[in-house]
């Protein structure tokens, strides 16, 4: 599997055939089959990095029953740096400029800190199913952050639709289930924010250092700081953590915070962000059935209602956009 990002295709205009010129209609047939493969290829390569990020609550859920929060957040980023320094180093990737540094700061802060140690937090006193519905969220904070950071002025509708998106999930975790934990709906809504503000950094750097890159690098400059979290919330005794934890924990490293990019990233490229972005949609409702296939967790109805009006306002906001 290469892991050098291929250019977004692009589909030709056919051309008309003039009458006894049918032999030159063999290559522009040929092109247009290949780009229909290629955009093919990219929905299937975003599909698995959708499919790989919704298994990330579950398995940090099976990782937290045993393993302190800030130890995981630590261990994850330290082994996921590893791997991402091997590959980069493999491929022999160009360094980051001096000027790219910082945004990749913002992007290992929101991304590689922020996130993880949330939504570790969170999930000691939610179900991962739960938690599932806040990520419906992320694509408007994407978005949001991403209109912030680039001085767009889109129009109000946007913000209406990102205002209806989140008073559906407030409504559901203030009314719905009262019985939850407030603390634990407050730190999903806040690593939400914080991913949000990582991807919108980490799409602003991808034209200079290309997709996966980006979070290689981030990984890397953050691996410092991960260490020595790690070293200082080792656990004092290890012999306890049950082989469940031990394998939530090598999900999170190895596919949440690096294969998956590689998949997502390349199916963009091949695919098309326009076309491809879109399966971002499914996946709270893959996290809501792996919640409940490897979790046995209930899965209310009023959690799918939720994760439909937040997709709905996800949806209608990108509509407007621009």
């Amino acid at each position: 599997m290469s892991l050098q990002p291929s250019a977004p295709s692009s589909s030709p205009v056919p051309c008309p055939v003039a009458p006894g010129r049918a032999d030159r209609a063999g290559p522009a047939d040929g092109q247009v089959l290949s780009s229909a493969r290629e955009r093919t290829r990219g929905l299937r390569d975003g599909l698995l990095g959708v499919l790989i990020f919704s298994a990330s609550l579950p398995a940090t859920r099976l990782a937290v029953v045993d393993l302190p929060p800030l130890f995981l957040t630590g261990a994850r980023a330290v082994l996921a740096a590893l791997l991402a320094a091997l590959v980069l180093a493999g491929v022999r990737a160009p360094r980051p400029a001096r000027g790219d540094l910082l945004p990749l700061a913002v992007v290992a802060a929101g991304c590689v800190l922020a996130f993880p140690l949330l939504t570790a937090l969170a999930l000691r006193e939610l179900s991962a199913a739960r938690a599932m519905v806040f990520t419906g969220l992320l694509p408007l904070a994407t978005a949001a952050c991403a209109v912030w950071r680039g001085g767009a002025r889109p129009r109000p509708v946007f913000w209406l639709c990102a205002l209806a998106g989140a008073a559906c999930v407030g409504a559901y975790a203030l009314a719905l289930d009262a019985s939850a934990s407030g603390a634990g709906d407050a730190l999903m809504a806040a690593a939400v924010l914080a991913c949000g503000a990582g991807y919108a950094e980490g799409a602003r750097l991808t034209p200079r250092l290309g997709g996966w890159q980006v979070i290689c690098w981030a990984l890397v400059l953050a691996v410092p700081a991960m260490a020595l979290l790690t070293w200082a919330t080792w656990p004092a005794d290890l012999s306890t953590v049950r082989p469940s934890a031990w394998a939530g924990l090598a999900y999170v490293s190895v596919f949440s915070m690096l294969v998956g990019f590689v998949f997502w990233y390349r199916g963009l490229a091949r695919g098309g962000v326009a076309a491809v972005s879109q399966l971002q949609l499914l996946q709270p409702f893959l996290g809501l059935g792996l919640a409940a296939v490897l979790l046995g967790e209930p899965v209310r109805p009023a959690m799918v209602a939720t994760a439909l009006a937040v997709i709905a306002c996800v949806a209608a906001a990108r509509r407007w956009a621009r």
